[in-house]
């Protein structure tokens, strides 16, 4: 079982509240003990902000078992059409994150609806390396990824339960 981890994950793990950092180690262990963990280059570029060498994020990375694992040409071409869908989809509201709500927005100047890119590609090739390269995807955002990938198994530290063997 490959499970490909997302970058919110690994940063509960590095400096979450206690708790989403105790979940994200709990799923990881267990991810570990099924098989290996990968992540992409993307995940590995948005980690590497957050360490001072990069030496000190492949022995994080080292430590947790996990490899980066490159982006093949099914990988990237379904997350172009996963983008593409999303884009058609988006419209040119912009939605609430907390709570989904939709709203236009008009240019003062020259009143052309305004509309925000919520999600940008780099989602969608998470997204999309999880569903080609691996098994499944741990992350703590399960209802963007099924919503673009339904096909995709996903796992969510939170909804591990602490008896799982």
């Amino acid at each position: 079982m490959t499970t490909a981890v997302d970058t919110n994950v690994l940063l509960d793990l590095l400096g979450g509240e206690p708790l989403l950092a105790s979940a994200a180690r709990r799923a990881l262990d267990l991810a570990v003990g099924e098989g290996s963990l990968v992540l992409c280059p993307i995940v590995y570029s948005e980690l590497a902000a957050g360490f001072g060498q990069g030496d000190q994020l492949e022995q994080f990375l080292h430590d947790l078992g996990l490899r980066v694992d490159s982006f093949s040409s099914e990988a990237l071409w379904r997350a172009g059409e996963a983008w593409l869908g999303y884009a058609r989809r988006r419209g040119q509201e912009v939605q609430c994150p907390r709570c989904g709500a939709r709203a236009g927005v008009i240019c003062p100047s020259c009143q052309a609806p305004i509309a925000w890119r919520q999600h940008l590609i780099p989602d969608f090739l998470i997204g999309a390396h999880a569903l080609v390269q691996a098994d499944r995807l741990l992350t703590r955002d399960p209802g963007y990824y099924q919503t673009y990938f339904p096909r995709l198994r996903i796992e969510t530290p939170l909804g591990i339960s602490p008896d799982r063997p």
